[in-house]
């Protein structure tokens, strides 16, 4: 983190409250708020207008993954330092943001000292992932290797009860997208249904 510049942060969650409890503790520790979104489209718009030192992006958001805007962000920058912050414990969504190249992976119920510490960690070292509970899901990610990081968040999707369509709603993406990550699934682990998928999934421990 450079001294002589005062690290411009954009918030994106889509709780006012998240991002308020967040301004406060980045603005403490010194850093600013550049600006704040609260879906995916916003992240983009904000993200290329502001051109922030880092971003602190919810996992999930009302018009889609989070993940595709650390995909976007990392097609343009390796410099930013991305920190995603999420209610999410599944191991296998934090295997999904480091290889979409995420700089650091954050459970909400963390204490907002760690948060911060996080944040500075990733401004010193974007490319460097950091996670608690990193070392176990690094072997998993070594069973998950073929896989995409749309495709570990829908396969952990699988495993939970409901419809193709219902799934694909709770990931906010369509169901023709759903079913195209899922033949992916389906190819890359040699099985021809979502049964065989999560039984491979549950034989790899990544749920």
């Amino acid at each position: 983190m450079k001294d002589v510049k005062t690290p411009q942060i954009l918030l994106v969650d889509d709780h006012p409250s998240v991002r308020s409890g967040i301004k406060r503790a980045i603005e403490s520790a010194g850093m600013s708020c550049c600006g704040e979104a609260a879906s995916r489209s916003e992240a983009f718009a904000q993200i290329a207008h502001k051109s922030p030192d880092a971003v602190i992006l919810d996992l999930n958001l009302p018009d889609g993954s989070g993940l595709d805007v650390v995909q976007w962000i990392r097609k343009h920058s390796q410099e930013m330092a991305i920190v995603i912050l999420t209610m999410s414990d599944e191991e296998t969504h934090l295997i999904a943001a480091m290889r979409a190249g995420a700089s650091a992976f954050v459970k909400k119920s963390a204490p907002i000292e760690g948060v911060v510490a996080s944040l500075i960690s990733a401004l010193r070292q974007p490319e460097n992932f950091s996670a608690a509970g990193l070392t176990s899901a690094l072997k998993k990610s070594e069973a998950a290797d073929p896989l995409t990081p749309k495709e570990l968040i829908v396969l952990h999707a699988l495993s939970l009860p409901g419809t193709n369509s219902q799934l694909a709603m709770s990931l906010f993406i369509s169901e023709a997208t759903f079913k195209t990550h899922l033949a992916g699934i389906y190819r890359k682990f040699g099985v021809s249904n979502r049964f065989g998928a999560v039984a491979k999934g549950r034989s790899f421990n990544l749920f």
